[in-house]
């Protein structure tokens, strides 16, 4: 942990469980009971982990609750939680009477212990079939879930969660609901999308990415030209591609042109050949989104000579400039629209018309005509 991973990774590295390491960083102190008198922790078997409260725990426990001593005094003589105390006498007392009895206790929490458990949806047919009528209703697992505790207050045995739901429509094997039935949601997966965390998530591209938080203060006032943001808008069934770059302080506008397919060699060379005869004032950086379309950015910087920056994931907005110039190009390219029947020149004419273009953030002048000023001014 003090090179940087999170205590989940660093337990997996390790090879331990992740309260084991939760018990390595913060130690165990139990706190004394009344009058300085050690906590009483009872030995258990091998098989049993010593997180289980034991019968002996448990005898103690009723012993000083006849006695009238508080959860609190109690979970400090047991070395315990006053909340391990507090869910054990509310989940294990007599249901009529309320008396906690150690011996219907442990057995209560041995019955329970078992793994793995039958789910209340496999057990019970009542509930089954009315969860099956609400999911033909396209009603969602968590509707379904609320609504069992509306309809049936009484009846905690027609109660279940809408993780319970879900688990019974996607995990194969369970049988606890016709799979059929997965039609009804929302989202149409016949499958459960995983969601990796974040430390074990795999690098995007095999090169390092260099993050926008990394780039020249200079780019983010737009008084230096040569600061680009770069993007793809997409035709029709995702068939056809434009690249699109602009400039920040100038909004001058390339557009890119890529017949064939966006892969990322033929984008590395696509825009090294419409970056190349740019003078080396405005080759100070490009920032492009995570796509896959940059994964030789490494090789298109060393090409160009000019360095790549990366925005954060689904953060459209650090590339406010090139995100609003695409959405004034879609008045030349619809979306929807086969864009590969556009020619090389047809992409150098709609540059030119845009860079001809008054624009209100520059004070009316053009974007062809602040980047002439700049460069002038620079000279």
């Amino acid at each position: 942990m003090d090179q940087g991973y999170s205590s989940r990774e660093a337990c997996r590295i390790v090879g331990i469980n992740i309260r084991t390491g939760k018990r390595w960083r913060n130690g165990r102190k139990p706190t004394t009971g009344e009058k300085g008198a050690p906590p009483v922790r009872v030995a258990l078997p091998p098989s049993v982990s010593s997180r289980f409260l034991s019968q002996t725990e448990r005898i103690h426990i009723a012993d000083r609750l006849r006695e009238g001593a508080s959860l609190r005094t109690i979970a400090a003589e047991l070395g315990r939680s006053p909340s391990t105390i507090s869910r054990e006498v509310c989940r294990n007392r007599h249901a009529e009477s309320g008396a906690y009895r150690p011996h219907a206790a442990q057995a209560r929490a041995d019955a329970r212990r078992p793994r793995p458990k039958q789910s209340r949806l496999a057990t019970n047919d009542e509930l089954r079939g009315v969860v099956q009528d609400w999911l033909v209703m396209n009603w969602s697992p968590e509707q379904i879930a609320a609504m069992l505790r509306e309809r049936f207050p009484d009846r905690p045995e027609m109660h279940v969660c809408h993780e319970t739901i879900y688990q019974a429509l996607y995990v194969q094997g369970r049988g606890q609901l016709r799979r059929e039935l997965i039609k009804a949601l929302r989202t149409g997966r016949t499958y459960r999308k995983p969601r990796r965390q974040a430390q074990t998530r795999q690098p995007r591209y095999s090169a390092p990415m260099v993050m926008i938080s990394e780039r020249p203060a200079e780019a983010a006032d737009r008084a230096v030209p040569g600061h680009w943001e770069g993007d793809l808008i997409i035709g029709k069934n995702q068939a056809s591609q434009i690249g699109t770059l602009v400039e920040r302080a100038t909004r001058y506008v390339l557009l890119v042109h890529l017949p064939t397919d966006r892969t990322a060699e033929t984008v590395r060379d696509a825009l090294a050949d419409t970056m190349q005869n740019l003078p080396q004032e405005l080759k100070r950086s490009l920032t492009w989104d995570q796509g896959s379309e940059m994964g030789l950015h490494h090789e298109f910087a060393m090409t160009a000579d000019i360095p790549v920056y990366f925005c954060d994931p689904h953060s459209p907005w650090q590339r406010g400039s090139n995100e609003n110039t695409n959405g004034l190009l879609r008045q030349y390219f619809p979306k929807g629209t086969d864009l590969s029947v556009h020619t090389r020149q047809d992409l150098d004419a709609v540059a030119a018309e845009l860079n001809a273009r008054p624009r209100k953030t520059l004070g009316w002048e053009t974007p062809a005509e602040r980047l002439a000023k700049l460069l002038a001014t620079a000279s």
